[in-house]
């Protein structure tokens, strides 16, 4: 079998990503957060109602999701909104809500 056909398969630097990306997704409080967000855009006090914890262990929440380039944000008067700006990323996150966020 080539070797190098099976590295054609699939980019290196994509790998990576997705690696960083499904470590700093997988603590509970985390995945909780991408859960609420989905598709949406929602400022940090909307996030801190719905996942119900502090501001500030969000915010050190949302700060990982920002730096593993998982999340955006937007500033808006007075608000800072939180979206997921990869489309991989919104498909990953759709897959796991339809299989761990959902309520039975």
């Amino acid at each position: 079998m080539d070797t190098k056909n099976e590295h054609s398969l699939y980019d290196d630097n994509d790998i990576a990503k997705a690696a960083r990306c499904l470590k700093a997704m997988s603590h509970p409080l985390r995945l909780k957060i991408l859960c609420v967000l989905g598709n949406n855009s929602i400022s940090v006090q909307d996030i801190v109602e719905q996942v119900g914890t502090s501001q500030s262990n969000i915010s050190q929440h949302l700060s990982i999701l920002r730096e593993k380039n998982i999340l955006g944000s937007k500033k808006e008067a007075n608000r800072v909104y939180y979206f997921i700006d990869d489309e991989r990323m919104l498909q990953l996150i759709k897959m796991m809500r339809d299989v761990f966020c959902s309520k039975h």
